[in-house]
């Protein structure tokens, strides 16, 4: 999730361990804590493009990590308030704190390799990593109760609040998201499509909205379903795979066919322009919704640099001319009605 959200979460959890002996000081030091975990991008800038994005939401956001560093900070912490408070209120701050960031970042697309060593991206792809009906009311009731004296019952009720709202709410867009993946095949029939390997993701800022992808052999299908009204046969976006330009890319020292494959989980579309031939990672959407359907190729994604026949250079790439055709009116409106 987005940096906020984790700042929220971790103040949160650190409130309810620890707010009652230490004050304002327990959250502060608890959205610190919930940063922690992200702070593998900065290894990741050191790195090729795609090891990078395998090196982020890896070993920081794992079940080890928070084992292994909890008890470090505590101590560091516990030193720093020359002892004032417990080492084990201390331990469980850091530790709640921590370990809460990537298990809610369990539930994006992205996923997390929570059970590292194993390598295997735990994703339950049911929020997007920016949901406002997920951070305002939880940051709201969290902001209220630290108003309140630490003694104040009302304080530890918002707080609880806050946590079994932010937890609730996760209940319901992995239900929402089973849903609509239960329906999905009925949906894609209804517009003619056989697909296979389905996958449902929310669409960005909302639960309420969400993308279906499927695929023959040739190409990928988007559909689209909101809470709000029935399934649109014919609103469905066609991407190409183009799977032979990516089988044509190679590097003179490292092949990264495989990891590209591991990090779109298989759901990658390419498109050449000019050198450059992008492989795009289409879990992250395409612009249609965002563009009123002006540019529906896919969002995110890597641009390999072609020269002599080999990948000289490899670089992030997007879509960066769709911002000038974005109407965010336009997007909320789909939301709610057709």
């Amino acid at each position: 999730m987005d940096s906020l959200t984790q700042i929220v979460l971790g103040a949160a959890v650190a409130e309810a361990a620890a707010g009652k002996k230490m004050g304002n000081k327990a959250a502060l030091w608890g959205a610190i804590a919930g940063t922690i975990p992200d702070l593998d991008v900065f290894v990741r800038a050191w790195s090729h493009p795609i090891d990078g994005a395998l090196l982020h939401r890896g070993f920081s956001h794992s079940i080890v990590f928070a084992v292994l560093f909890s008890p470090l900070i505590a101590w560091l912490c516990y030193r720093l308030y020359k002892r004032r408070f417990e080492f084990k209120t201390w331990l469980w701050l850091f530790f709640l704190s921590i370990i809460t960031h990537p298990m809610l970042d369990l539930f994006t697309n992205y996923g997390t390799e929570f059970l590292w060593p194993f390598p295997n991206r735990i994703s339950f792809n049911s929020v997007f990593v920016i949901d406002p009906l997920y951070t305002v009311p939880f940051g709201m009731l969290l902001l209220i109760a630290l108003f309140k004296h630490r003694e104040s019952i009302w304080r530890r009720r918002l707080n609880w609040i806050g946590i079994i709202y932010s937890s609730l709410y996760l209940v319901w867009c992995t239900a929402v998201k089973l849903a609509v993946l239960d329906r999905s095949g009925d949906y894609f029939q209804h517009a003619g499509i056989k697909g296979k390997n389905t996958l449902v993701t929310p669409m960005p800022f909302t639960s309420f909205y969400w993308m279906m992808i499927t695929e023959d052999d040739k190409s990928f299908y988007v559909g689209y379903k909101s809470l709000f009204y029935s399934f649109e046969p014919n609103d469905i976006n066609i991407v190409e795979k183009n799977h032979n330009l990516f089988e044509s890319l190679k590097w003179e020292n490292k092949d990264y066919k495989e990891k590209l494959k591991f990090i779109s989980q298989g759901y990658y579309a390419c498109e050449q322009s000019s050198d450059t031939i992008n492989v795009y990672d289409l879990r992250f959407g395409v612009a249609a919704k965002f563009t009123e359907d002006i540019i529906t190729t896919p969002i995110m994604g890597y641009g390999m640099v072609i020269d002599n026949g080999f990948v000289n250079k490899t670089v992030k790439s997007g879509r960066t001319d769709m911002w000038r055709h974005v109407n965010f009116n336009a997007y909320l409106n789909k939301v709610f009605t057709k």
